[in-house]
């Protein structure tokens, strides 16, 4: 649907994904899949999964008792719950498996998933390091599975658009990025509260640790976990990631940045965590370079834009944004301030020789908005995918290698934060280095 706003501007929503008119399918049909991890992320996955036709929840597994009930509340049914996902991976009614746990148990459970048959949606970022992202790969490569990355803009329609206008050419020559993720609350820094019942007992801490620094039972580490390197990448592996795939998708990209360079601090979140509350780190890439910036201080929001010699290109949330450039050859006026009149007129005289044919550029600074419908829900778009590629055997996008190499320009920003030097990828040795 177009809608008119002025001579120099036009406004598009954008259409659903055809996908949804698959309708209700056959029991023999459905993917039975279960999650492992009902919080606050997983109970987000399994309600959008219910808006997927083909998906049938057939299990929960999480640590923490409560969350079972919340699982439960999200797909709407009794469903069988255990703290013990590896009961959920020995059962041959179950296809496919959601990971939403903390990222340093990601390793452990794809890996396992993928020995026991299982494909695989695992939450962004992909790894907790560099080294489980390229054994998560491995895993999915020797057991032939399919594995899905959950940063769900590489399904947004609006991204879709995107793309198109790059791949189109439109945009001319792109040589900088910027992205921008800005909180403003308690709870965008992950100061999470506490449910009143958590405790030991209620929560099976010592598989929350697995292999990361054993420690008595801290219920902030557990629910506020992005806050601390033994479970998380802090704001790169939480938000930066988003910014990072959804470049990589409409851009084509599937690489490591070459190099990072890091800034930033801890102002005001100080709480004990181990990351900064501001982020900001400078990519190079082949061709381009991006610059992004996360900011828990300030309510920016989340725009990305690309500048272009031919156009400018904003996606902000559901909307994108598009303002073409003048870029019609016009003899030179301002150098000529320091010109006699007879060498100006000399200058305009054979300019105007040599371009005889030049006009006004039409649509010189005319924007172009796209946006998805109301209600647009992407989480549901992007587990569709991977629903379907589960019953076609077709390989998704956002898969293995290409939630690796994003993952790894997390692990990039970080460490240049850390060491306070920039750093650079070694494809060689898959290894990060000053």
């Amino acid at each position: 649907m177009r809608i008119g706003v002025g001579t120099a501007a036009t406004a598009t929503i954008l259409e659903p994904r055809s996908l949804w008119g698959l309708g209700q399918a056959a029991p023999s049909d459905r993917v039975r899949f279960a999650s492992i991890g009902t919080g606050t992320r997983g109970c987000e996955l399994l309600r959008a999964s219910q808006k997927v036709p083909f998906a049938e929840c057939v299990g929960l597994a999480d640590l923490y008792d409560s969350r079972h009930d919340a699982g439960r509340e999200a797909v709407g049914h009794d469903t069988p719950a255990t703290r013990d996902y590896r009961t959920i991976l020995d059962r041959k009614d179950v296809d496919a498996v959601l990971v939403a746990v903390p990222d340093h148990l990601h390793r452990r459970i794809v890996q396992d998933a993928c020995a026991a048959g299982k494909d695989v949606y695992c939450e962004k970022p992909m790894s907790h390091n560099v080294e489980d992202g390229f054994a998560m790969v491995a895993a999915v490569e020797q057991h032939q599975r399919i594995l899905q990355v959950g940063s769900q803009r590489v399904s947004n329609i609006v991204y879709a658009k995107a793309r198109e206008i790059w791949m189109s050419g439109a945009l001319g020559d792109v040589f900088f990025i910027e992205g921008v993720s800005g909180r403003n609350s308690a709870s965008g820094a992950w100061v999470y509260p506490i449910p009143p019942d958590a405790s030991a007992q209620t929560i099976d801490w010592n598989a929350f640790l697995v292999d990361a620094p054993k420690r008595p039972f801290d219920a902030p580490r557990f629910f506020r976990w992005r806050c601390y390197a033994d479970y998380g990448e802090g704001l790169s592996g939480d938000l930066f990631v988003h910014l990072l795939s959804g470049i990589h998708y409409i851009t084509g990209t599937n690489e490591t940045p070459l190099k990072a360079q890091s800034t930033g601090g801890l102002y005001r979140w100080k709480d004990g965590r181990d990351f900064p509350d501001l982020i900001e780190t400078l990519y190079d890439y082949p061709a381009f370079r991006v610059a992004l910036r996360c900011n828990l201080n300030n309510a920016q929001g989340e725009p990305i834009t690309f500048y272009g010699t031919k156009g400018t290109m904003t996606l902000n949330g559901n909307t994108l944004t598009f303002v073409s450039q003048d870029t019609a050859p016009q003899p030179e006026g301002y150098s000529l301030i320091g010109w006699p009149q007879r060498l100006k007129e000399q200058y305009l005289a054979e300019w105007h020789a040599k371009n005889p044919d030049v006009a006004p550029q039409i649509g010189a600074g005319v924007s172009s908005t796209f946006a998805a419908p109301q209600g647009y829900n992407d989480v549901v778009d992007h587990e569709a995918v991977f629903f379907e590629a589960v019953r076609s055997r077709k390989p998704v996008l956002e898969d293995e290698y290409f939630g690796n190499n994003t993952a790894i320009g997390c692990h990039m920003a970080n460490a240049a934060y850390f060491r306070g030097s920039a750093t650079r990828w070694n494809a060689a040795k898959k290894k990060i280095e000053a």
